[in-house]
């Protein structure tokens, strides 16, 4: 018996599921229906993914043991991203202004669509809050907080998160080479 859903599966749950996609049996999924998933994704043990808005995730994506995404107001996953363990992404966030209860009926949550470009990759531990875009090969160091807009070809890290300096962009180069090694 495997540990990862069989395709059929996946097809009867989700939005969209592409090809090539393991996805746990040990992850826990609300609101499926929302999440598309694109090829040759990965998401391990014990991972929480709420659908929320909706989540988009593009190919080639792996999301790592023990992470959670909580897409009240959406979160969109370009291709070839890398979500380290223990990583939340929240597009939601509680009103800690003191005008609501705590009570459900008088909870007051704000948010914003979360964006992770192509190449992004996020390193254990880490925090993203509404309203993050990490722009095309952002790379974020471990338990790192991010609360905005981060650059393209950037490597950040801290609490907040601070740049710290250039990315390579040679990840450009060997997508070209993969995808053409893929397709010959």
């Amino acid at each position: 018996m495997s540990s990862f859903y069989s395709k059929t599966e996946l097809q009867q749950h989700f939005k969209k599921c592409g090809d090539d996609v393991l996805i746990s049996k040990r992850a826990v999924f609300y609101s499926a229906e929302k999440i598309e998933i694109g090829n040759h994704v990965r998401i391990d043990d014990f991972c929480f993914i709420s659908g929320g808005a909706g989540i988009q995730i593009g190919d080639y994506v792996h999301i790592a043991a023990y992470s959670a995404l909580y897409a009240k107001f959406g979160i969109e996953i370009g291709d070839f991203v890398n979500i380290s363990s223990r990583v939340n992404i929240y597009s939601t966030s509680d009103d800690y202004s003191g005008e609501y209860m705590v009570e459900e009926r008088y909870i007051h949550d704000i948010g914003k669509k979360v964006v992770l470009e192509k190449h992004v990759i996020i390193g254990a531990g880490s925090v993203l809050l509404p309203g993050s875009i990490l722009h095309q090969g952002v790379a974020v160091g471990a338990m790192s907080l991010v609360k905005e807009e981060l650059e393209a070809f950037k490597i950040y890290a801290g609490v907040p998160t601070k740049y710290l300096k250039e990315r390579s962009r040679k990840i450009l180069e060997k997508e070209l080479e993969f995808k053409k090694a893929c397709f010959e």
